[in-house]
């Protein structure tokens, strides 16, 4: 059996308490990889295009409010 398997089962015997706690866990790990990600590609200057765009858009009074 694979260690995927054997999470899975150990999931599935889980209470509903430590299911959400688990949850909230695999969540905040996933945000954490995105921070990463996202920090590295916005030094590497990946994300410049988007600061163009949106400093095109200001330029244009295009802008919408959130």
């Amino acid at each position: 059996m694979s260690k995927v398997e054997e999470i899975k089962q150990a999931i599935d015997t889980l209470s509903e308490e430590e299911y959400i706690q688990l949850r909230h866990w695999f969540s905040e790990k996933d945000w954490q990889k995105w921070d990463l990600q996202i920090a590295a590609d916005s030094e590497l200057k990946k994300l410049d295009f988007l600061v163009k765009e949106a400093l095109e858009a200001k330029s244009k009074n295009k802008l919408r409010e959130l």
